[in-house]
């Protein structure tokens, strides 16, 4: 490793507290902390639909990556709050470590589906910056598409249990 920065990167569906752990991270670690969801709401509006959602997150794609790899070989510690949920998703936030030289670490967040229904109700409701709406459709839905981490993915990990 070419430097002591460590890439911090989130695991967990939705409503599984991974935006308000980021946050945790990014003040312990003196890290600096970038948020997709609020990036794709500052630079394309709110999201129309799920497929509206990858396009813009893959046009994003390719402003964070250079940027994180850039922070992270200055030495920055990072805290990348994009969800790591696939096995593909993974691979290119990993690559990100690689590129830089650095660890990372994947927080894996194990919070049952009736926790993160209960956590999304109340973020309905007080709809912080970057959130979407979600009805428990959404939920099933894009937690369709989750990925635990395996052990055989090569990542340093913390799991992290509902408080």
């Amino acid at each position: 490793m070419s430097s002591s920065a460590t890439l911090h990167l989130l695991c967990g569906k939705a409503g599984a507290g991974k935006s308000t752990l980021a946050a945790v991270l990014a003040e312990r670690h003196k890290a600096v902390l970038i948020a997709e969801d609020i990036w794709l709401m500052r630079h394309y509006g709110p999201m129309k639909s799920f497929d509206d959602y990858k396009t813009c997150s893959q046009r994003a794609k390719t402003v964070v990556g250079p940027l994180v790899v850039n922070l992270l070989g200055l030495g920055q510690n990072v805290v990348l709050d994009y969800p790591a949920n696939t096995r593909s998703s993974r691979l290119w936030l990993r690559s990100l470590a690689e590129s830089a030289g650095v660890q990372h670490l994947l927080h894996h967040l194990a919070t049952p589906d009736e926790v993160c229904l209960e956590r999304i109700e109340q973020r309905n409701i007080e709809r912080p910056e970057g959130s979407y709406h979600l009805t428990k459709g959404d939920f099933d839905y894009v937690s369709s598409f989750f990925e635990a981490p395996g052990d055989d993915e090569g990542f340093r990990m913390e799991t992290h249990a509902p408080a």
